[in-house]
């Protein structure tokens, strides 16, 4: 559907997209959500790991996460990774496994958490928008350099809006479903 000159860009905010969809799994609800744990990486022999690669992570209730190591010498740099991560729980290691207790939110909490979940989606749409503005300029290059008619560019400007506002309306989507996910008690 869209010309092979939008596409590049297109694709830039896809990936923005992700990028944001990726984000706002890491942001805390109230209940227990592994995804929590995926930019936490632990020393093992040397190389930064993600729990995942160590260890069993499993959602028992709805707001705990256990996460059973494969070597049991692992507990310990676990228990310390998470530590010195900022999701804000503390871990209990029982000698065989990690618990992580997510508490309740608070109303306090929830409020803050939708005021930053609110802040990614507005520097997500910034992303978009300089994207589509890096599309604009090219456009208006191709006009000097290939002498392209002004109205190819003008097609090409609004083709690249249109994109750029179908994004915007993910994004708004994606922000709503976390903020109602995060107020949800």
């Amino acid at each position: 559907m869209s010309s092979e000159r939008v596409q590049p860009y297109e694709q830039k905010m896809e990936k923005t997209l992700s990028h944001l969809e990726t984000d706002l799994q890491a942001v805390r609800a109230g209940r227990a959500n592994p995804h929590v744990l995926d930019r936490i990486r632990v020393d093992y022999y040397g190389s930064p790991t993600p729990i995942q690669q160590l260890a069993n992570v499993s959602v028992p209730e709805a707001r705990i996460i256990q996460i059973a190591p494969w070597e049991k010498k692992m507990l310990k740099e676990i228990s310390r990774a998470i530590s010195a991560s900022d999701i804000g729980i503390n871990p209990t290691n029982d000698g065989t496994m990690i618990r992580l207790v997510f508490p309740e939110l608070t109303g306090e909490r929830r409020k803050q958490l939708s005021k930053d979940v609110k802040k990614m989606g507005e520097e997500a749409k910034v992303a978009l928008r300089n994207i589509r503005r890096d599309g604009n300029e090219a456009f208006k290059k191709l006009k000097k350099n290939e002498d392209v008619s002004e109205d190819v560019v003008s097609e090409l400007q609004d083709e690249l809006g249109k994109v750029t506002d179908k994004f915007v309306k993910k994004i708004d989507k994606a922000i709503e479903e976390k903020t109602q996910e995060i107020m949800t008690v």
